[in-house]
């Protein structure tokens, strides 16, 4: 019986006039309906499958080899941009782009790190993605306006991230801000005193620039320090 641990080859080297092949990954049936359609009706693009979730497109990925796959950062079995690495070793040579609902030069900087292509906000008109496709299909990058100078200035060390600066019971203490938590039950679940539980509070505050708890999570969760 053949070994079943080589490396499955890439995508196919693309003939002039041939169309990019690209499995799109949306759990939400009318937003892939509609970037389907959007993708489907140019000369060039061809949405050869769907995958509803992680597990999934890992499977798709390796059985149809796709040029590019569209990704939606957040899906129902994880985050799409801790999948990129799983994706691109189930796929070789497949380039991935993120879709999102929103994003900072933080998220994007992820997506860099992990070997995805580009990221475009859904907000975006369908023509950036046509392009967006296009363009990491063509070994280039995509990103949406305003966040390339952000990933670059990132991953090269320019600016500091948000979020560098907590210490590990800071992020502790967000993450459980995260789920919901105010100060009595942080202390109660951190086993420390309700005073002490406000003062990590507080500088979790203060590190991430919020006014208010609420506030905190929101700005940790478009910084991609929540999921």
């Amino acid at each position: 019986m053949p070994s079943t641990s080589q490396t499955a080859p890439g995508p196919m080297p693309r003939i002039a006039g041939e169309r990019i092949t690209i499995l799109l990954v949306e759990d939400h049936d009318m937003v892939a309906e509609a970037i389907r359609l959007a993708l489907d009706r140019t000369d060039d693009l061809q949405v050869v499958g769907r995958s509803l979730s992680v597990k999934d497109a890992l499977a798709d990925a390796a059985r149809l080899r796709p040029a590019v796959v569209v990704l939606d950062r957040r899906l129902p079995d994880g985050d799409g941009i801790a999948a990129i690495t799983q994706l691109k070793a189930a796929a070789p040579g497949t380039r991935v782009l993120v879709l999102t609902g929103e994003a900072t030069p933080a998220v994007a900087a992820r997506v860099a790190e992990a070997g995805g292509s580009g990221l475009l906000l859904k907000a975006g008109n369908l023509g950036e993605l046509q392009d967006g496709v296009r363009l990491v299909a063509a070994g280039e990058v995509a990103f949406s306006k305003g966040l390339l100078s952000g990933v670059l200035d990132r991953l090269t060390g320019r600016t500091a991230q948000l979020g560098t600066t907590l210490t590990p019971r800071e992020r502790e203490t967000l993450g459980l801000l995260g789920d919901g938590l105010g100060s009595a039950e942080i202390s109660q679940r951190l086993g420390v005193a309700l005073n002490t539980a406000r003062n990590h509070v507080q500088r979790v505050l203060e590190k991430l620039g919020a006014r208010s708890q609420l506030e905190a999570v929101a700005v940790a969760r478009r910084e991609g320090l929540l999921r």
